[in-house]
Formats: structure tokens, sequence, C-alpha cells
């Protein structure tokens, strides 16, 4: 961001002492995206390997911990402790430095240092005797991640995982990066000889190193502060927007959309604003150029083949700028999202294609990220072997064909190759619509339509029968609160019970499962265990926990209108408030700010793969002030956004999300009231109208007549807005204060888009 640039000067100051004194350079942080275009490298067999059942030569404390990941590494020649207080005395009392590393175990790169690294005798032999060595899972531990992936960012000028960070045994980083190779190669260090000069310069420079070390994590304290200035005001709502749209389009690319050339990643909070943009903007050639960006990156992506055509749901990037071949992993908080964007689409565009994403997205989730419990597994690693004698692993084996097993398989559809494209190992994408590859072909567009059909049919009946990709069963309460958003937004949408069925069940596991009725806390994660049950984890919830749970209570609440689905949402965000909210600067801190082991108190400023829990959580404030009538909450998000006024005035691309809050304030929200008996024909009428249409800045209720309910308890209002002729009648009010109300859906429809 422009406002660190000062910041990172003074760091990089710092860090090229640190970097002189171990004898490597800041270019040895490797981004673990750089080579993610190349398919099939050899990958690490982890605890998957068809070798497993051979008694294992080593064992680690990894052993007994939960996470995937952590027990993918439970058998290295490391002696790795996990994240706690058992690690933190040994290195205190044998003062000695702490090697942190930092992975997920659908991580292609984390394998590949495993594999490397981590299965090395010697390296494990120079880990376990000189360093207290650290293994985190960062989705189980996003706290920590945040910490020190802040210091890597900030002291490197990139990330990702593999992380690899040196701490003293106080738990202060004096020196990190991500990936490394094992032993050197042309200019760049490898792991040994980078732990070598670490221990070398621990003994030899270690003042040196504490005292450069603070000094960068003292500039991190203040280079990561975030709040509200005495007097600062909430920038204006439409300048903001309309700055991000500009900032978007500069980086938008024309002939496949998305917003950088390679890799390109689904982003759906950029799609998402540059919808909610387009509500407000629709007279504008700015409007139409915001929804024309959006609708064509979704065509692109689901045409392309990070778009899973045999096996339905999205991969988590494509490498290349034409969506054509993915970086094979699936991530759970990615369904979530996309599915909502192109339900989304479709309310805006009416073009089937965009529903028919959005099912096929729910579906794979049902089938394959789907507990007995009613929760949501977290991912599917993008690596597994090509056959059931292979002992190595390959990025991408499950998912691709070559020309001579399409033949094969489907003998009897033509196979049109002019350019020789079916050679080696290929992903599946679509070029053309059904209706020109009909007529290329001379036939039918519903003889097409079949063909396609048995063909997905039979491939992914070959595909069953592939030794699968590892799958990380660990439910997290933050990424289930995102897909609950999902199904319950498609459900509504497309007036699907069985989808809101299923988000319900959802619902159900996050109480029963996820939230600690005693201590009056979610839990951040929990797993499945040997024998199907559900095992839960000691770990407390983060800020992400409570916020994607309330916005997909919210989102249940609007679909189905059960009201104990909004007072529990009500009860969490009154507890996210106690433990999280920043009573001096405003704002919510990202975890439990009176954590002595976290060193940093860290409030997310960037929308990424996953929306940043400041902006949805502004949008939940918003929201429930609305639907509660509770007068806090609707000064609360104007102070949270005032706190992120510097980055939203400067960078807002970097927070699309929190702009749609900034926007929502500036347009404030409409309740939509529909009066009338919960199972009546014409009630749900008024309903399927209001789901019909993309309405970024509105709440739905029913008012059932029922004046002892909650709703009518909380907004008295309710009880002088009743039905019309017997009928089911819909009011459109602001700040509530009505319009005259309207019992026909074209009216109510005419009212809505005015």
């Amino acid at each position: 961001y422009a406002g660190q640039a000062n910041i990172k000067v003074r760091l990089r100051t710092l860090v090229s002492t640190l970097s002189i004194l171990i004898s490597f350079t800041t270019d040895l942080f490797y981004d673990c995206f750089r080579s993610s275009g190349v398919i099939f490298f050899s990958m690490a067999s982890g605890s998957d390997g068809p070798d497993r059942s051979k008694t294992p030569k080593h064992t680690n404390r990894l052993s007994k911990e939960k996470s995937s990941y952590l027990l993918q590494h439970a058998h290295n020649p490391v002696d790795w402790y996990p994240w706690g207080q058992e690690a933190f005395d040994k290195a205190k009392s044998e003062d000695k430095p702490i090697f942190l590393s930092v992975g997920y175990s659908t991580c292609h790169w984390c394998h590949v240092m495993e594999r490397e690294s981590f299965e090395d005798e010697e390296i494990g032999k120079i880990l376990s005797k000189n360093f207290v060595c650290i293994k985190v899972d960062r989705e189980e531990r996003p706290d920590v991640d945040k910490v020190y992936m802040t210091f890597v960012q900030a002291t490197s000028g990139g990330g990702g995982w593999p992380m690899s960070v040196w701490l003293t045994p106080e738990l202060k980083p004096f020196i990190g990066g991500t990936y490394f190779p094992p032993r050197d190669s042309g200019r760049r260090s490898g792991l040994k000889t980078v732990l070598l000069r670490i221990i070398e310069q621990w003994q030899s420079n270690r003042e040196t190193l504490e005292s450069s070390g603070e000094r960068v994590l003292e500039t991190l304290r203040k280079g990561t502060e975030i709040s509200a200035s005495p007097g600062e005001t909430l920038p204006s709502g439409p300048d903001v927007a309309n700055r991000c749209y500009q900032q978007l389009a500069h980086s938008y690319e024309e002939e496949y959309g998305g917003f950088r050339e390679a890799p390109k990643f689904p982003s759906p909070v950029n799609l998402m604003f540059l919808m909610s943009f387009w509500a407000v903007n629709r007279a504008s050639s700015e409007g139409a150029e915001a929804l024309r960006m959006v609708l064509h990156t979704l065509r692109m992506m689901a045409l392309g083949g990070i778009h899973d055509h045999v096996a339905q749901g999205f991969h988590r990037y494509s490498t290349d700028s034409s969506w054509h071949v993915p970086h094979f992993e699936k991530m759970l908080y990615d369904q979530g999202q996309l599915s909502v964007a192109y339900i989304t689409a479709y309310q805006v565009s009416g073009e089937r294609l965009f529903a028919d994403v959005a099912r096929d997205v729910l579906l794979y989730v049902s089938r394959d990220l789907s507990d007995m419990s009613g929760g949501f597994y977290s991912a599917e690693d993008a690596d597994s072997f090509p056959t059931v004698e292979s002992i190595e692993k390959r990025e991408g084996a499950f998912c691709v064909w070559t020309a001579g097993e399409i033949r094969e398989l489907l003998p009897d559809i033509v196979i049109y190759d002019p350019h020789g494209e079916l050679q080696g190992q290929n992903v599946l994408i679509v070029r053309y619509s059904v209706e020109l590859t009909a007529a290329h072909f001379g036939i039918s567009v519903d003889r097409l339509s079949e063909l396609l059909s048995d063909a997905r049919a039979k491939l992914a009946e070959v595909r069953r029968a592939r030794p699968p990709p590892h799958l990380d069963t660990k439910m997290l309460a933050s990424w289930n609160g995102l897909m609950l958003s999902g199904f319950a937004r498609v459900g509504a949408v497309l007036g699907d019970k069985a989808l809101l069925e299923r988000a319900e069940r959802a619902a159900c596991f996050l109480q029963e499962h996820l939230w600690d009725e005693e201590g009056q806390r979610i839990l951040h994660s929990c797993y499945r265990g040997d024998n199907m049950e559900v095992d839960a984890s000691p770990i407390a919830g983060f800020l992400d926990d409570y916020t994607f749970v309330v916005c997909g209570l919210l989102d249940l609440f609007e679909a189905t209108q059960r009201v104990h689905w909004l007072q529990w949402a009500e009860e969490l965000q009154l507890r996210q408030d106690q433990l999280f909210w920043d009573s001096q600067g405003s704002g919510y801190f990202c975890s439990d700010p009176s954590d002595p082991t976290l060193l940093l108190a860290l409030k997310q400023d960037q929308d990424g793969a996953e929306p940043s829990a400041n902006s949805v959580s502004a949008m939940n404030l918003l929201r429930l002030s609305h639907l509660t009538g509770r007068q806090d909450w609707i000064q609360r998000p104007q102070q949270l956004l005032t706190a992120f006024s510097d980055r939203l005035i400067k960078v807002p691309v970097a927070l699309p999300d929190m702009v749609r809050s900034v926007m929502a304030q500036h347009y404030t929200l409409k309740q939509i009231v529909i009066c009338g008996q919960p199972d009546a024909e014409d009630t749900a009428s008024l309903i399927s109208c209001v789901n019909s249409l993309f309405l970024p800045h509105k709440v739905l209720m029913l008012a059932d007549g029922n004046t002892e309910g909650f709703l009518y308890q909380r907004l008295p209002i309710l009880s002088t807005l009743v039905s019309q002729d017997g009928k089911a009648t819909a009011y459109v009010c602001e700040n509530f204060a009505c319009a005259l109300p309207v019992t026909c859906p074209q009216e109510l429809r005419r009212l809505l888009l005015e």
C-alpha cells in the first residue's frame, strides 16, 4: 500500500543488516505462487503414501494432533512441537532459537519442502539439535500465521506458504522467508546453508540479531496500527466507490476477464463490489462497464479449466491468463463465495448459465465436502497418485486426461483436435457454446446436450476409480459460515427447499459442534474422527469465525424467515463485540488482543481470497441494526469504517468488500416487510419477487401477525403494518418510513427497482 512505503523503507534498512549477517538475500523469500504454472512436480507422499502401512522410522509429537497438516509431518526426522507452552518453555530453558514452519495440508510447495528438507535425515538432525522446531497449520491458527506473515511480507516484499521464520525464545522474529530448497542451487542458498549460518550468527552475533529483530517488530507495531483519529469522519461513499471502480478497471484484463495476467485468482470480493457498484449506477456508462467486466469474468471462469467440468466446483486459481490450467486444489471458502457471486450474476442478468454454475458448485460441496454431521470440510489437495501403483504424487493427476483416454472412453463422440492440442495431459474446458458446437457437427442442441451429459458421467465414473487427492476434513467455523451463506443465498434466489434445508443443517452443525454454550464462545475448528465422529478442538474462535457465521445466519434468516437464526446472530455479534472490539481506536482485532503469545494486535486491512472480517462486520452491524432495532449498532459501523478511512481513500481496491459497506452506509438500507401468513402462496410470491432481484442495500423480514414474537417486540412499527384486503402485503420502508403498500409481485418489483 502507498501509505506503508516509508515503513517498508525503514524495515528494509533493518533487514539488510540481518541479511548480511545471515549471508543470504531477500531474493530467497520465495513466493509459493511463482512456479505454480508448472504441472506434474513430484510430490511428497506425506501421510497418504502407499507405503503408510509400514512402521514409520520416526514419530514425533505431531502424531497426537488432529490437524491433517500436522499429521503429515508426524513421521519426519524432525523433533517437531505444536504451537504451545511446552515448546516455548523448552526454547527458554535451553536458550535456543525457534524455527517456526507454517503451512496447510493442501499446499503444493509445503509438500515439496517436506519431501526435500523435512524428510532429509541430515537437515532433520541440524534442526532438532540447534532449534526448537514448531509446526503450525495456518488454517488452525490463523492468528499466529497473520503475525509472522506480516513480518515476512514487510521485510521481504512477498509472502506465501510454506512460511519459514526464526524466532527468539521470546517469540520475536529476526529472519524469515517462505520456501527454501534443501541445498544451495546457483545463487540461491539452501535450507542447510541458511540453518548453519543462523546457528553461527546466533552464537557470535546474537545481540545484533535480537536488537535488529526488536526494531523491526516495533516498526511493525506502529505501521500496522489502524484507528480512527479524533474528529475524523467517514469518507464519501460515492467517491470511495468510484475510485475503487477506477482502480479495478485499470487492472482489468479484457480478453478473458479477471484483474491481472497470471496467475489469476477468482477474487469474489472484486466481483461482488462491481455488481453492487452497478446496482447504484445503472444509468451511467461506468455502471454498465462494471457489469460487463464482472459478467464476462464469470463466464470465462465458468468455461475455463479452473471450473471442474467433470466433478463440479472451482479450483483455487489459474496458472495462465485464460483460466485454462488451474492450480488444482479446491478450497471451501472459494466455493462459498463463488456460489454467491454466480447467483448474484443470475439475479442481475437473468442468464441461466450463472444459476446453473451456482447449483454446480453446491452439488460438488454437498457430495465431496460434506460431513454427515452437517458441517463442511476445508479443502481437497491438488496432488494425488496417478495410479494405485504410484509412489509419488503429482499435481492434477486426479483431474487431467490424455487424448487416448478420451478416445477410449468416448468412442462414439467426434474428437475435434485440428491443432494437435490433445497431446500429453489435458485440462477440459468449454471452447464454444452449445449452439455453435451443435451447428458445427450438424446435430440438434438437445442431442448435443445428451452427448455431453453422457460424456461427463463416463469421465466422472473413471475419475472416481482413480486414487483421490487428500481431503482435509478439518471443519472451520469461519469457512462453514461462508458456505452457509452460499446455500442460503442460492436456495433463496432459486426457491430451492433442498438447498435451504442443507443450509439449516449447516447452521445446526455450527450450533451443536462449534458453539461452546458454557463458555459462551465459538470454537474455531473440529475434525472428522477415525469413526466418522466429530472431534472438537479447544481452540477458541477468532474474529473471522464470529463474523462469517453471523453473516451466514443473517442470510439464512432472510432466506427462511426463521427468527431463531436471527436471535443467534445477535447473540454472536454481542459476544464478538466483547471479545474483539477496540474501544480506543475502533474496529475489531483479528484475535484476542490480550493473548501474550501474539506480538502484534492486528486488524486486517485487505480483502483477499476471503473478505476482511472488519469489512463483513460493518455490513453485519448495519443489517442487525435494522433487524433488531439496536441503536448502538447504527453508530458502530460508522466508527469501524472511519478507522479504515486512510486505506479507503488511498487504495479502496484493497478493500472492495469494505467499500460495499461504505456504500450501504451512504445509501441506507431499505426494510422490506412482507405482511402475511408464512405458508401462504401469496406471501411466498412476494418473497420470491424480492429474492429474484439483486438489492445490495436491503433487509427482508416477514411480519406474520404474532405481536408477541421477537421481531414485533424489537420493531414496534411492525404492529402498524397490516395486510390489505386479506392479501399478503409488501411495505418498502427507509428508516421505517414506508411507501404505499402493494399486494402484486409486479408492483413490488417496480417499486424495488425505482
